[in-house]
Formats: C-alpha cells, structure tokens, sequence
C-alpha cells in the first residue's frame, strides 16, 4: 500500500514537472519572439517551421496551422507578415508541385542558432549526466504521454453551454 502510495505520488511529481517544463519552454518561446521583435505567435510559428526542417519534413500551410492551433485563415495572414519581412518562403515541393511548403530564410536559422546554442548546450550538458538507458527510457515514457495525448486531443468535446447553471465545489 505505501509503495503504491509513493508510486503514485511521483507519477504526480513527474506531471507536474512536465507542467512545468511546458510552462517555461513557452516563456523561452516568448523571449525568442521578443528578441526578434515578433508577436510570440509568429516566432512560434518560427519554431515549428525550423524545427520541421531539422527533421527533413518541412510542413505545409495546413500543418502548420495544425501545429499552432491557429484557422487556416489566419495561418494564412500570420504567413504572410512571415513572408513580408523575409523570414520565410513559400514553395512548391519538386515531386508534387499541388503540395505547398514554408520554408525558413538561412538568415532565421543563424539568428534561431544564436539565441537557441546556448540552451542547447546546456540541455546537452545535463542530458550526458544520464545513462543512455535511462535517457531511453525517458523518450519512450515521452513517446507514450505523446500518444495518450494525442489520443486524447483526437475525442469529440462537447462545449459547456454558457447559460447552463455550473457545479461549484
């Protein structure tokens, strides 16, 4: 009993460390817009495209728009701002040209490599403090929190209604 009882308490921990982690990737995030002198919503988009690219799989409007959670729209409108000022382009993919991609500007990435090395080395330094098994071990229960959450995210939500008298505790 006491054993599940801890177990159950650091599963708490590591949720709450996770909170954590998502609270003050987004301030880093914030910082990174400021800096550029962006709305945070434009560098956001920043960092996924970058980051789309580091993985070899640049995303289309419509992932991106996906990705941060704003209308095609006004994806549409933040991409253009994007354009404007030359930090990203719009291509069309040489196997498909229908397939529409961004892409960011090589001067982004050396600004994003400047602001984002320093944290990274860092994030590095720490990361060689643990064995690779147990750093295995981190990215599956990641891998897993991901997967329930997307599952999660992927179930039909019924809003409240406004006017409908609410529960209090």
């Amino acid at each position: 009993m006491a054993e599940e009882r801890a177990g159950r308490r650091q599963q708490e921990l590591v949720t709450d460390r996770l909170r954590d982690f998502g609270v003050v990737y987004r301030e880093y995030s914030r910082r990174f817009a400021e800096w550029l002198g962006l709305h945070s919503t434009d560098a956001e988009a920043l960092i996924e495209i970058l980051n789309a690219e580091e993985r070899g799989a640049p995303l289309s409007p419509a992932r991106l728009s996906d990705r941060i959670g704003l209308s095609h729209p006004a994806t549409t409108a933040l991409l253009n701002r994007l354009e404007q000022a030359g930090h990203v382009t719009r291509t069309r993919e040489q196997r498909d040209r229908r397939v529409v991609t961004v892409r960011a500007d090589p001067r982004i990435q050396t600004l994003a490599d400047e602001f984002f090395t320093p944290l990274g080395i860092r994030v590095g330094r720490v990361m060689d403090g643990y064995p690779s098994e147990q750093l295995q071990g981190m990215e599956n229960l990641l891998n897993d929190l991901l997967a329930v959450m997307r599952i999660q995210l992927d179930e039909p939500i019924t809003p409240l209604d406004a006017h409908a008298p609410r529960a209090t505790t």
